[in-house]
């Protein structure tokens, strides 16, 4: 199967990461799954990294746009699947009211690993604004009540990226914000933006004192690839308000008046 990635970074700016990611991938899916990597639009943002953005939900909405292209791009070209690899997860659920194919949510999947038998979980972000997105988006997944807290890691992008040479420190002060979720009664911790996870699984960070850290990027990519494979069996029914899939030739109507039909 064929898994079109989408990350809210300018890959071509990110080389440590984006090779990192590409090494994860390998490690984390099947021999027969093609992951394709796409970043956003060069020149994107002001600097290489959506951090200032991400703050807002009205720049996070437009910069969702992409998103959405990319979706149906995915379908245009013949994936079997569109993944969001952010935790924010900008759009999830107006893109897949667009496309038939699977679309998979990073934070959505995290959560469902995290959660699992009932596990209380907590999560770790370097953009501190995220912490109430992601608190409003577990909510969403019906994870509400698993959620301990959602908390600023104490280090930025910067220091992530710098750390993939240098990772001692920066494992250091993870580990110690990990602490404070667990000593709040954290069951299993989730590394916040896909970066820091690629960090932490590259560094071989599978816990903090038992307690298990959720590779995030190979749950998304389990997840994308089950749905794959649900898909093929059966269609899903898509019924309901967030789940309805829309009228195609309404949707590229209303996409070429807004001129975000993608090319």
């Amino acid at each position: 199967m064929r898994i079109w990635h989408q990350s809210f970074t300018v890959l071509s700016d990110l080389a440590a990461y984006d090779e990192a990611l590409r090494d994860h991938f390998k490690n984390v899916s099947r021999p027969d799954t093609e992951i394709v990597m796409h970043g956003m639009r060069e020149n994107t943002y002001r600097t290489n990294y959506p951090g200032d953005d991400i703050k807002y939900v009205g720049f996070q909405f437009l910069h969702s746009i992409q998103f959405m292209q990319g979706a149906l791009l995915a379908e245009r070209e013949g994936f079997d699947a569109f993944a969001l690899s952010t935790l924010p997860e900008p759009s999830l659920r107006e893109i897949r009211s667009l496309v038939k194919i699977p679309v998979v949510g990073y934070g959505e999947s995290a959560t469902f690993q995290a959660g699992q038998d009932g596990r209380k979980f907590g999560a770790l972000v370097f953009i501190p604004e995220l912490a109430e997105l992601f608190t409003d988006n577990v909510k969403r997944h019906n994870y509400g009540n698993q959620l301990i807290g959602a908390m600023d890691v104490g280090f930025r992008f910067t220091d992530v990226l710098a750390a993939f040479s240098n990772p001692v420190h920066l494992i250091d002060k993870f580990k110690t914000s990990a602490r404070h979720l667990i000593s709040e009664g954290a069951e299993a911790i989730i590394p916040g933006e896909a970066p820091l996870n690629v960090l932490l699984a590259k560094e071989g960070i599978k816990d903090v004192d038992g307690i298990p850290i959720i590779d995030s990027l190979a749950a998304w990519v389990k997840r994308a690839e089950n749905m794959v494979d649900e898909y093929r069996k059966q269609p899903p029914e898509r019924v309901g308000y967030f789940n309805a899939l829309s009228d195609a030739v309404r949707r590229d109507e209303i996409l070429n008046f807004y001129g975000l039909y993608p090319k």
